[in-house]
């Protein structure tokens, strides 16, 4: 098996488990939000064939992965003493981009170039990044996050598909982009 359907038997098991899904409606709780970041990290990293960097950082050897609710934007979180460091990784590596619809049984995966992105958000970031924990701005001013977002429609345009699952079922795969964007530099 290849890494695209390595990612889907996951995808079956641990994102979209039936099961579980069906639990949650019949005990009236929230399908939505119902997969946490971690496991769609995990996703990523089954699907990119690369592993975690660390608790700082980007997510993956090569990759930053974002998830989000079909048309949510996804957001970027900046740390006061590792936030520059990230900003700048972040010109550098891929980022996939998961979205999923409420039940989890349509989810698109979209990758962009960290390079890509870097103009029109992370070096756009930097000057608010500063501002953001300026030690000499009042205390009100001052936030304990720089939280940031890159829109859907963003990553829907410019992303290239990597990954398309409807009901439950591959619809649209590209595993040649997949191949070549992980033969591209990593940090």
């Amino acid at each position: 098996m290849n890494k695209i359907d390595n990612a889907f038997n996951f995808y079956i098991r641990h994102i979209y488990d039936e099961e579980k899904m069906r639990l949650l409606k019949e005990n009236n709780l929230k399908v939505a939000g119902s997969v946490p970041a971690v496991m769609w990290e995990l996703f990523g990293a089954i699907l990119t064939g690369c592993s975690g960097v660390s608790t700082t950082g980007t997510d993956l050897n090569g990759w930053e992965v974002k998830s989000a609710k079909n048309g949510g934007s996804f957001e970027y979180q900046y740390h006061l003493n590792t936030g520059i460091k990230k900003l700048k990784d972040d010109c550098l590596v891929n980022h996939l981009f998961c979205t999923y619809s409420e039940t989890y049984k349509n989810v698109v995966v979209r990758a962009i170039k960290g390079e890509n992105l870097a103009a029109h958000f992370f070096r756009k970031w930097e000057p608010e990044y500063f501002l953001n924990y300026n030690p000499s701005a009042p205390s009100k001013e001052r936030r304990q996050r720089f939280r940031k977002n890159i829109p859907f429609k963003y990553t829907e345009i410019n992303g290239w598909v990597i990954l398309k699952i409807q009901d439950g079922l591959i619809t649209e795969r590209n595993d040649t982009i997949l191949d070549e964007l992980n033969g591209e530099q990593s940090i």
